[in-house]
């Protein structure tokens, strides 16, 4: 006996939930605007999460451009990773989605301390950035199939359609979520307790999705665990926003030892100045008062240190003073008053422009007792004016204006700027940056550049100087020996203490080292002379044959044949 052949099924069965319409407690209409308000919800919050792992990444790790492309990418394909698996959770992507939520609220919520505490006391947070990158990926890949389930379940429509009104939420939130974090979170909670705050809002979103629209869709043991689920992460967020401040300073203590007594977010930069309390600390050389001597760190790179920042600063300023006529100084950067208290010492000098970018440090260098004692009060000397602004953008300004308008010319510029291999900098070490400076340069003037170190980046030191000389200056490069062991790109600890981060001024005397350098150069249109000049106090660390010897020393090493870096093409993060 034949049997009869089985009826052919037509269409492709999905998972029984998957295909049945969803009883809800409203009707389909908001029922769907619900739905896709929380995509909206969680679109932000999802890109509020990658933001800032970005952002810290590159406070803790540096190289703003290297730590970006390294979150996304992994954020991106561990989102592709997320959608495979989600479509095991379709047969039940109420539930599914619900632990999604909880997981991604507790994990993107806590990434920002879980990162700080890696870095402060286990020295690293590399892994760890890639760790979270990759969890918080997975989860918010996992988002979107459940809720394509979710959303035709409340009224079945065609995928186009779905996947159009799917997106366009989506895609709202994420700008929503991309203004919010610069402009909302980052300024009025920090990055800790910003994090947490997305988290539960990500929490309550999912929790109200899934425990009271699709409630039906749920079994008592379900509705209870996500219940418990959902209300442990918020109590865990909360404690995490109350804790935050302690935990702040108790990572910060790890950070940069106790004697750490100011610590500020300028909205430009986090600020921390350790030590310089006790009667003549910070004064200089050898003067261990209360705390041990001053140190100031801007987003965790040692700056200054009252141990022995004369060094650096007499190098800086006074062979570019003693090349020629120094009535009219420019400095670009130097926002500690450092730099400007040497060029005060030159009597000849009628006028100094600080062009400084963040208030915050100038607040600081004119009120802190121990910056301003180290400075000398040099930014509050009558022949001080300080602009606040970008160098670059107050350079480009100032060949913008008219003739009447435009600044008389400087007869010199000093750049006191952060090391150029940092990605924020580069545009300030740009062949752009230097032809603008030329452009206010007197017929005699002279241009001196910190270009950061000249033997341990031997290749970034000498592009500086290709770069000045490709805008039509010749150059004397020197050096100076005493720079610390450099970490460069840190302030990641996983090899050195932060005294060792890579600085412009070493902590202390014996982090330095004799085969460790700061590099200079000296530019002019015509070839400067390298020198000290007769009319200012000799330098109470810095001598002609030292000077001699950095020339000599570099024009020994010279590396030739280097391109010049562009702002199209940067060649310092080569």
């Amino acid at each position: 006996m034949i049997d009869p052949p089985e009826p052919v099924l037509t269409g492709v069965p999905g998972p029984p939930e998957a295909m049945t319409p969803a009883r809800l407690p409203v009707p389909a209409g908001p029922g769907r605007l619900l739905v896709l308000a929380v995509v909206f919800v969680c679109a932000a919050c999802g890109l509020v999460y990658e933001l800032e792992l970005v952002a810290l990444a590159t406070y803790l790790v540096g190289d703003s451009v290297t730590q970006a492309s390294i979150v996304l990418s992994v954020m991106v394909f561990a989102m592709g990773v997320g959608a495979l698996l989600a479509k095991r959770l379709r047969c039940r992507a109420a539930v599914g989605f619900g632990a999604v939520e909880a997981g991604l609220a507790l994990v993107g919520g806590s990434s920002a301390m879980a990162l700080y505490a890696c870095f402060a006391w286990f020295g690293q947070s590399r892994s760890a950035l890639v760790g979270f990158s990759l969890a918080i990926g997975i989860l918010i890949g996992a988002e979107v199939p459940l809720l394509m389930t979710l959303i035709q379940r409340v009224r079945r429509q065609d995928a186009g359609g779905a996947v159009a009104d799917l997106f366009a939420a989506d895609y709202v939130g994420a700008l929503v979520g991309g203004l919010a974090f610069p402009f909302l979170l980052l300024p009025l909670f920090g990055q800790l307790t910003g994090a947490l705050l997305t988290g539960g809002v990500n929490a309550v979103a999912g929790g109200v999705l899934v425990l009271w629209l699709f409630r039906d869709d749920l079994s008592a043991r379900a509705r209870w665990t996500l219940l418990g689920a959902n209300a442990l992460v918020l109590v865990l967020l909360a404690a995490g926003v109350l804790l935050a401040a302690p935990f702040e300073r108790a990572a910060r203590q790890a950070v940069y030892g106790s004697s750490a007594r100011v610590a500020v977010q300028t909205g430009i930069q986090e600020v921390v100045m350790t030590g310089g309390t006790g009667d003549g600390a910070g004064a200089g050389r050898g003067r261990k008062g209360l705390g041990g001597p001053l140190a100031l760190y801007l987003d965790g790179r040692l700056r200054v240190s009252a141990e022995t920042e004369y060094r650096y600063h007499e190098a800086l300023v006074h062979p570019a003073m003693a090349a020629g006529p120094h009535r009219r100084v420019l400095v670009l950067g130097g926002g500690d008053g450092l730099a400007v208290r040497e060029i005060l010492r030159h009597r000849q000098v009628r006028s100094v422009t600080v062009v400084e970018l963040d208030p915050g440090v100038l607040r600081l260098a004119r009120r802190d007792p121990g910056l301003s004692r180290l400075n000398h009060r040099s930014l509050s000397d009558p022949r001080v004016r300080v602009v606040t602004a970008d160098a670059f953008e107050w350079l480009r300004q100032q060949g913008l204006r008219g003739r009447g308008r435009r600044q008389a010319p400087f007869d010199v510029i000093v750049s006191d700027l952060p090391d150029p291999g940092i990605a924020a900098s580069t545009k300030l070490y740009s062949q752009e940056f230097y032809g603008l400076a030329t452009r206010l340069l007197a017929p005699d003037g002279r241009l001196v550049v910190h270009a950061g170190p000249p033997v341990e980046r031997a290749r970034l030191y000498w592009t500086v100087e290709s770069t000045v000389r490709s805008v039509g200056l010749a150059t004397v490069p020197y050096r100076l020996a005493g720079r610390p062991a450099s970490f460069y790109g840190g302030p990641d600890r996983a090899a050195s203490p932060v005294a060792s981060v890579d600085a412009e001024v070493p902590a202390a005397a014996p982090s330095a080292g004799p085969d460790r350098y700061w590099g200079f150069v000296l530019a002019a249109r015509h070839r400067p002379r390298l020198g000290l000049a007769p009319d200012a106090p000799p330098p109470a660390g810095l001598t002609c044959a030292e000077l001699q010897a950095g020339r000599r020393g570099e024009a020994h090493d010279r590396m030739s044949g280097l391109p010049a870096s562009t702002l199209m093409h940067p060649r310092y993060l080569d």
